[in-house]
């Protein structure tokens, strides 16, 4: 969380993506957006292009990243990544030519009701959400660096509600819950924020993490059962929609309030307030500095195990 005062707006979370960069150019701006292949990644990539900027999607399924890219128009193009694949990530970072101003890392997976492991061993949802966008981001720095005034905006959940369980973060040692999992990566979402907001200081690039919110008409909800329990939590949730939900990363990725702004986490488009209440604000364990610092370490590690 900054130590300036916390960051307050007129939007809220009724404000959509299109109301919160109204008035916004990004001409010359080249932006990537993971999982741009639909719902909140395929609006806050529309919404960037028609500020002016030149969008790549970053989707596993190009064929479907073409048809979105289609419905954008000239100012998108499409890139295969695969956040699973450590060589699709060295190959996307490869091919990268030139500054990047603007990095949302959107792409993710949520609740998958039995453990599943990559090829490396990593329990998936961790190297999905977390473990792939680190790659991707630390690859492109230089390319970050370059834009003199870069923003990464990585997209994390309300549900941040387990810290990162270092002594078992591939649940090798404790049984598998797929809400767990999802949790703490989503945790390392805000904490990578944190800990790049230091070491990339010197360098002019921000990284901030955001909440969307509850959106029922996206693909993260395919792997959860919808039980009676769980309808019922459905029936109770103030859900957005597709464009409310994209809202909170195009003003990170693009408010002029958030010049020089790092290592932060925002939700209905304002600062969040620290709050151990489920659903509100920004848990301590999300911000620790030495929890961020030793994630950081052991992200690099792996990846260049």
């Amino acid at each position: 969380m900054s130590e300036q005062a916390r960051i307050t707006t007129s939007f809220d979370q009724n404000s959509t993506a299109d109301d919160v960069i109204a008035g916004i150019d990004l001409t010359g701006k080249r932006v990537v957006v993971t999982g741009a292949s639909s719902g909140l990644g395929a609006e806050t990539a529309r919404v960037l292009a028609g500020a002016g900027a030149e969008v790549t999607l970053a989707v596993r399924n190009v064929d479907t990243g073409r048809k979105v890219a289609d419905a954008i128009g000239s100012a998108a193009r499409v890139a295969a990544l695969d956040l699973d694949d450590r060589a699709s990530i060295d190959a996307f970072v490869r091919t990268w030519q030139g500054p990047l101003h603007i990095l949302i890392n959107n792409a993710g997976i949520m609740a998958l009701p039995e453990l599943r492991r990559t090829a490396d061993g990593w329990e998936q949802q961790f190297a999905t959400n977390h473990l792939g966008h680190f790659a991707l981001t630390v690859g492109l720095h230089d390319a970050l660096a370059a834009a003199h005034g870069a923003r990464v905006v990585n997209v994390s959940s309300a549900n941040h509600v387990s810290p990162v369980v270092f002594d078992d973060i591939n649940f090798e040692n404790r049984p598998y819950d797929p809400w767990s999992a999802y949790a703490q990566s989503k945790t390392a979402n805000i904490l990578m924020a944190v800990e790049a907001a230091k070491r990339w200081a010197g360098d002019n690039i921000t990284v901030n993490a955001v909440e969307p919110g509850a959106i029922y008409e996206t693909g993260l909800l395919r792997h959860v059962e919808v039980t009676p329990e769980f309808q019922k939590i459905v029936d109770a949730t103030p859900w957005k929609t597709v464009p409310q939900g994209a809202a909170t990363t195009v003003f990170a990725a693009t408010s002029p309030l958030l010049e020089g702004v790092s290592g932060c986490y925002f939700e209905d488009s304002n600062e969040a307030v620290r709050s151990e209440e489920f659903g509100r604000g920004v848990s301590a364990h999300a911000l620790d500095e030495v929890a961020a610092r030793r994630l950081w370490d052991v992200s690099t590690r792996w990846l260049r195990g």
